[in-house]
Order: structure tokens, then sequence, then C-alpha cells
């Protein structure tokens, strides 16, 4: 059983044909859903969704690509969100984005950042080229008590550590199956498995043998059968424990993962 901890269902490309991509999903393994916003506009398609399905869980925010919108206008609708939100997300950092300016990135992360700390929310991390600003951003902020992801992880296994020592969990996503995986790799081997998440960060990112493909749920099952191979272990020991650290993570019902999914 696993829990897809990072998946955009609410996206053109998947939100159409929602109903086979769950059943896939469902016949794959992959019992839950957390969907992140990225943008205010999207964030009641996103409600609907959780509302209407048992297994997708919301998560509000806005995505660093449009940090020139958060106004003091979204950030009190965010907060409004976060009554019936499992998480904020997904914020961070993108310096690979030619903009938004990095500082007007880094203020809209910090003022979401604070919401969700308000709010005792964890937080979806999105970086990119921007671990050093990201983390100066996140110590003293108050993400130890809270806790939070980084999504899609694409850093060092020393970055992983200091992301680790602020209480963070560490999510896998298909490119640890990528033949030119080195980092992804070696992040999978070393962080604690009490720590991980596994995510498709559908519809981008799919794993071999569908890159190049739209991403589905369903795919999660390739990256953890990577993952639980470079760990070693069988794949219903990695799904568990995945699956109760997102769990724990979004303090849900402990009992999910043995409720029915309809």
């Amino acid at each position: 059983m696993l829990f897809d901890s990072h998946c955009h269902l609410d996206d053109p490309q998947l939100l159409p044909r929602l109903g086979t991509l769950l059943q896939e999903a469902e016949g794959a393994g992959i019992a839950a859903f957390l969907v992140p916003g990225v943008h205010p506009s999207g964030w009641q398609a996103i409600h609907s969704l959780s509302a209407s399905h048992p297994r997708i869980f919301p998560a509000y925010g806005v995505h660093p690509m449009h940090a020139d919108i958060v106004t003091p206008s979204t950030l009190s609708e965010l907060r409004r969100k976060a009554a019936s939100a499992c998480a904020i997300g997904e914020i961070g950092l993108d310096y690979l984005l030619p903009s938004p300016s990095r500082q007007a990135q880094r203020l809209a992360f910090a003022a979401q950042l604070q919401v969700a700390v308000e709010a005792g929310l964890p937080v979806l991390l999105h970086c990119r080229k921007a671990f050093e600003d990201l983390l100066a951003i996140l110590r003293g902020s108050g993400v130890e008590g809270t806790g939070g992801v980084m999504h899609a992880f694409s850093g060092s296994i020393e970055t992983a550590h200091a992301c680790l020592k602020l209480g963070l969990h560490i999510s896998l996503s298909g490119t640890v199956t990528y033949a030119n995986a080195r980092r992804p790799v070696e992040v999978a081997r070393e962080v604690p498995l009490e720590r991980m998440l596994l995510e498709t960060d559908a519809p981008d990112l799919a794993p071999e043998p569908f890159r190049g493909d739209i991403n589905v749920p369903a795919h999660l099952i390739a990256t953890a059968r990577r993952v639980a191979e470079i760990r070693g272990i069988p794949l219903e020991d990695l799904g568990r424990h995945a699956f109760d650290n997102t769990v724990r993570l979004l303090k849900l019902d402990p009992s999910l993962a043995a409720r029915p999914a309809h």
C-alpha cells in the first residue's frame, strides 16, 4: 500500500480522466493522494476533489513561479484555507526560473511559511538551485514544530542531512529510477526509512519505463520498486514505512490504511 505524497490531480492533463486514474492507481496499490496547490485559482478545485474522494487530501499554497501574486489578500485567503488543509504547499524557492525575482520568491516563501507555522501545518517544499537560501529561511521559522517535506528532493546527501536536522522529511520521485541518477540514489540509500516519503509529482517526472510520458499516480509503484531495490528491503516494507510516515506528517487518522478506498 502506497501514498502518493505529491500529485497534481487537478492538472488539466489529469483531471478529465480522474476516475480512470484513481482506479488504475488502486490496482497498483496506491491508496491515498496528497494534492498540493500552486496558484489560488486552483485551490477550490483541490478542495472539491478532497470533498468528493475520501483518499484525496488537500494542501494549499503558491508555487515560487507565481511568487509575484502573493499579496496580503492572498495570504488572508491562505489562512482561511488552512483550516481545512492537511499542509501548506507547494511553496519554496526556484532559482532556475528567470522570474519572479529571487527576492520576490524569498518574501512569498517566508510569508507562506509563517502561515503554516501559525496554523500548525506541515509544509510541502519546492527547491531548485536554492537550498542555501531555503534553509536559511527555514532556520528559526518554527518549522521544526510543524514538520514538512522536501518534495522531489534533488539535492546532495549533505543537504538532505541539513534538512533532516530541521525535522523535515525527504520525498523521492521518479528521478531515482533514471539511468543517470546519482544523487537521488545516494539519498535513497542513506535517508532513514522513518523520514522517507514517495511521490509521483504527476503529471511530471515520470519514472522509467514511462519517462517522457504524462506521469500518473499508478506509476508510483515503479519508483517504490527502485527504492526498495536500492535499500535491499521488500517492497511491502518500504511501502508501509512511506505510507505511515505520510500519515503521521499530515496528522491523518492512523486507521487510514485499514479503511476501504470508496
